[in-house]
């Protein structure tokens, strides 16, 4: 009795799994397994340089640190200044040519959406860097501690680092990663190599935007490429999320495709706001420029940082 119940429960399960197979009711059936399709990922990821040649500003800082770690004389490293500038792909650059392809296993990273008070300072970030690395080459390597957005870390925490830096120094190097330096307290600052990385100049933003133009196969004209420099004010990465927004919005990338996208005034409405407030009389042009502002959709601030400029 036992036997054929077995059987039929068997076949039972066979039949559902025969009507369990996907059907594609004019839907699409994802199959799973399948790779992500490279071009969804943003260029801002797909373009990170994965090495210090990469890097695409700041030759200076770039080859000071290339050298220091070619000759294992990395110090601990206070990386700073506004967004978009380097700092993180060139410590991620750096991680690479030290430890090529097990650096995960080598390196802890830390971001500001991370847990980063005086507890994680304490125990997680201290059993990282009181373990000995197991280094199968002639020389050991340093492990690195990386601390993203380290201006967001508490008092208490920074104060709490500083002594495990200055224990931990003979295997582990600890790069800080920041955009106001000033909220680093004065103790981890003198622990540390400073490096400012100032905004990108506007040949190097060019010169990367035509690799990634290049590389994509797209339709810029000079004025877009223009104003996607102008734009970006020396963040790289703005740049290349403007690009790519653009791209998708129009098939060609103009001057004026660029402005509409970002929703800032184009040039050509800002000469005629100012030729207004310089020739017209206050009223007329304070009427013009409030109709402009309403057909437009601009915002006030934009008007007025425009002009200014």
């Amino acid at each position: 009795m036992a036997e054929a119940e077995t059987v039929s429960l068997m076949d039972i399960d066979e039949d559902e799994n025969k009507n369990l197979k996907p059907k594609d009711n004019g839907k699409n059936v994802i199959v799973s397994g399948t790779p992500p399709d490279i071009k969804a990922s943003p260029w801002v990821e797909k373009y990170r340089p994965q090495s210090l040649a990469d890097v695409a500003a700041h030759r200076d800082i770039v080859d000071t640190i290339d050298r220091l770690t070619s000759e294992n004389r990395l110090p601990h490293l206070l990386l700073y200044g506004p967004p978009g500038t380097g700092k993180t792909s060139t410590i991620l650059a750096v991680a690479r040519k030290l430890y090529g392809a097990q650096y995960h296993n080598m390196i802890l990273e830390l971001n500001a959406s991370d847990d980063r008070g005086i507890d994680v300072v304490r125990q997680q970030i201290q059993d990282f860097a009181s373990t000995q690395s197991f280094s199968f080459g002639v020389k050991a390597s340093v492990k690195l501690v990386l601390l993203d957005e380290a201006d967001a870390m508490t008092k208490d925490a920074q104060f709490a680092l500083r002594r495990v830096i200055e224990k931990y120094t003979k295997n582990t190097r600890f790069a800080l990663i920041c955009n106001q330096v000033n909220k680093i307290i004065p103790a981890l600052q003198s622990r540390c190599t400073r490096f400012r990385f100032a905004p990108l100049e506007p040949v190097h933003v060019t010169e990367r935007l035509k690799h990634v133009i290049e590389a994509e196969g797209l339709d810029v004209t000079e004025g877009g490429l223009a104003a996607l420099v102008r734009l970006c004010n020396g963040d790289m990465r703005k740049a290349l999320n403007i690009l790519q927004s653009t791209h998708m919005a129009s098939q060609q990338i103009t001057e004026e495709a660029v402005y509409l996208c970002t929703g800032n005034p184009l040039p050509k409405d800002i000469e005629q706001i100012s030729y207004w407030l310089l020739n017209e009389s206050f009223a007329d042009s304070f009427k013009r420029i409030s109709e402009m502002k309403m057909r437009k959709g601009l915002a006030l601030v934009d008007i007025v940082r425009e002009v200014t400029m």
